[in-house]
């Protein structure tokens, strides 16, 4: 068994008999819009790969800085009530369709990850540092990035569809008042996931010969 297996699990876990490797996971980690409330691990299997993700992805100057909110069955609807009530306000009556039909793909998955920075965090560390003050920000992003990865093909890895979006800051002050969200925490992005009702369509690939040079 693979450190990746060993750690996240396998298909397994959601009652498949196929084993993935590393790369395999990584290659198979795609967008899911088409995604259902059926229950694919237990919830506190969730809760055990997000933490895990949370706990080892690294971070500059082992700032911590992520947050993360997990938002199950009530609480994640009403995440994409919010969502689609706050866009509402903006977008023409008459061309509000397409965006509550996409709102509707989001509610109907099983939860939605909510990433965060811990601002505070990040300040202190450019009290600290000033050489690199202006890296901080920048970096806090790299990091939520790499973390936002692991948690996207661990929940790949568990049976899960997901898809990231990124409706803050339209939505953040209203996330906040509903789910008690420190003043300093900033929203990045939303992951909502699900038991995966289609594939998505194949993708397509530049020449990864134009893309990395290597030199030897």
């Amino acid at each position: 068994m693979g450190f990746f297996d060993s750690v996240f699990g396998s298909k397994e876990n959601a009652g498949s008999t196929v084993k993935k490797d590393f790369p395999t996971a990584i290659e198979e980690r795609r967008s899911f819009y088409s995604i259902s409330k059926d229950e694919v691990v237990p919830d506190e299997r969730i809760r055990e790969v997000i933490e895990h993700a949370v706990k080892h992805t690294p971070s500059a100057f082992n700032s911590q800085s992520a947050r993360v909110v997990v938002l199950l069955g009530e609480q994640h609807d009403k995440l994409w009530n919010i969502t689609s009530e706050s866009l509402r306000k903006i977008v023409p009556s008459d061309s509000f369709g397409p965006t509550e039909e996409k709102m509707g793909a989001f509610s109907s998955g099983y939860g939605t990850v909510l990433f965060f920075e811990d601002e505070a965090v990040i300040e202190s560390l450019q009290q600290q540092f000033t050489l690199y003050r202006e890296n901080f920000p920048i970096w806090s992003h790299h990091s939520s990035g790499m973390l936002q990865f692991v948690v996207w093909t661990a929940l790949e890895l568990e049976g899960f569809g997901a898809s990231l979006q990124h409706y803050n800051p339209l939505i953040d002050d209203d996330v906040k008042r509903e789910w008690h969200i420190p003043a300093g925490w900033k929203l990045i992005a939303q992951m909502p996931f699900g038991k995966p009702v289609s594939a998505p369509a194949p993708k397509e690939f530049k020449p990864v010969e134009e893309r990395v040079k290597f030199h030897k």
